[in-house]
């Protein structure tokens, strides 16, 4: 992977030569600049990690270089500022500008380099705080012991050692991103960054932005290529990425360089790009909706993330997990799923996938009043319908408690048969029901299992 990459700024020469020899010694990229104009330059040619920024300097002191990189209270990278000459005021304005941290000088090498490292794991964490912000599902790792989760896990292992971009397929809900982390995770480039973007979401007047970055006299912004850098880019819902764009981002690709909006020249990347979409792009390829050359670059290594409704035995273990997120990270209340009430999530089709999963598990611990989540709250909070009359699977506090009993055992078995396409040894111990008490009650409440089974082969 890309080595990360440091900015030293500072008009002595003596400094800047022991720091980059100290600095590329400890496994950095590094880059020097004797004053501001050649700070500017290398800070257009590439984006860095953090910058390590001298105060005092002939042509333009440090502060005023911070204050053009900032925007209001915020700089893009850690500026960590350096002064013999330091004063309260300077480093209070450097902060307030956005400086990650003030060290003086006579530079002390070993508070200098755990200043380095605090400023890029404070990178890292910034930009993991933005995901959770954006509604990033709270999964570290893909969720789940079926044997397609199994295969998933270990295909993105495998792939994840090189450098190949991954096209990512799957309904909406599943976890495509979930999958795109595992494998940064476990890549070469574990320790770079990891960029997600919703291209979805990219505003429509000037898309090529956020990706590609803009140059506008003399000030750069740097998209999300340049910041994904040494890394991994996630590009979620790409068959929403404008055609224009497509073009662009395959030139990127193919020469490993991008131009900035606006720029003058290219800029060297080194990228994994992991693709995501819940479209069939071969499909709008043939309708002219996607470039078919982008496609074909993208689909080097597929990996199909399999819907919720085909793994139901992880269900378990996904409640869990969020039953555990939401009762120690948001504070809620905890309640425990009873057997049937799991039987009942197992039943459900899940058409959101994992999202649903986990709004559904929030959603019931917010608005229970009991320890236990029962088989009723599931269907109401789904309308779970009958699979025979299409009737909702209500209480049915407006009955009678005989009537609403055996109005909801009458939907409920008919729910199960159909689910176990006739087989009533499989509602037994699907429901937990002794075989022949399962027969009379069948017989009781006019179910026939033969019909049943009859309708389902029709």
């Amino acid at each position: 992977m890309t080595a990360r990459h440091i900015l030293v700024v500072d008009d002595e020469p003596d400094i800047r030569i022991l720091l980059k020899e100290i600095l590329e010694d400890e496994g950095f990229d590094v880059a020097v600049a004797e004053n501001a104009a050649r700070a500017r330059e290398a800070r257009r040619q590439r984006r860095p990690d953090l910058v390590l920024l001298d105060i005092w300097m002939p042509d333009t002191d440090g502060i005023t270089l911070l204050k053009e990189w900032s925007d209001g209270s915020h700089v893009d990278v850690p500026v960590v500022m350096m002064s013999g000459h330091g004063t309260v005021e300077t480093a209070v304005e450097a902060t307030r500008l956005g400086a990650y941290d003030f060290i003086e000088k006579p530079l002390s090498i070993a508070k200098l380099l755990i200043t380095i490292q605090r400023g890029l794991e404070s990178a890292t964490l910034q930009r993991e705080n933005i995901g959770l912000r954006r509604g990033v599902a709270p999964i570290s790792d893909p969720i789940g012991r079926s044997r397609s989760m199994e295969t998933l896990r270990a295909n993105a292992r495998r792939i994840a050692q090189h450098k190949t971009t991954v096209f990512i397929v799957g309904e909406s809900g599943t976890g495509k991103e979930v999958i795109a982390r595992y494998l940064h995770k476990h890549s070469p480039r574990a320790n770079g960054p990891f960029i997600a973007v919703n291209v979805a979401g990219i505003a429509r007047e000037n898309p090529d932005a956020e990706i590609f970055g803009t140059e506008d006299e003399g000030r750069v912004t740097f998209g999300s290529l340049e910041q994904a850098n040494g890394g991994t880019l996630f590009l979620k819902d790409i068959g929403d990425m404008d055609l224009n764009t497509q073009a662009r981002l395959l030139s990127a690709l193919e020469q490993q360089a991008l131009l900035r909006v606006g720029g003058r020249e290219p800029v060297s990347i080194d990228v994994r790009i992991v693709a995501a979409t819940r479209r069939d792009l071969a499909l709008e390829v043939a309708a002219g909706k996607f470039r078919d050359d982008l496609f074909y670059h993208l689909n080097v290594v597929p990996l199909q993330v399999p819907p919720l409704r085909d793994r139901l035995e992880d269900i378990d273990d996904l409640i869990t997990h969020y039953l555990n997120y939401f009762v120690t990270q948001e504070g809620l209340p905890r309640r425990e799923f009873t057997t049937g009430a799991k039987n009942r999530l197992r039943d459900y089709r899940w058409p959101g996938n994992v999202r649903e999963l986990k709004n559904l598990v929030q959603r019931l611990l917010i608005l229970g009043t009991s320890e236990t989540i029962e088989p009723y709250e599931i269907s109401s909070a789904l309308d779970i319908r009958g699979a025979s009359n299409g009737e909702a699977l209500q209480p049915g506090f407006d009955l009678p408690l005989r009537e609403a009993r055996e109005k909801f055992e009458k939907a409920y078995l008919e729910y199960q048969l159909h689910a176990c396409e006739g087989s009533v040894s499989k509602v037994a111990d699907r429901v937990g029901i002794e075989r022949t008490h399962l027969y009379r009650k069948l017989r009781n409440l006019g179910i026939d299992p033969k019909h049943i089974k009859e309708s389902i082969k029709d």
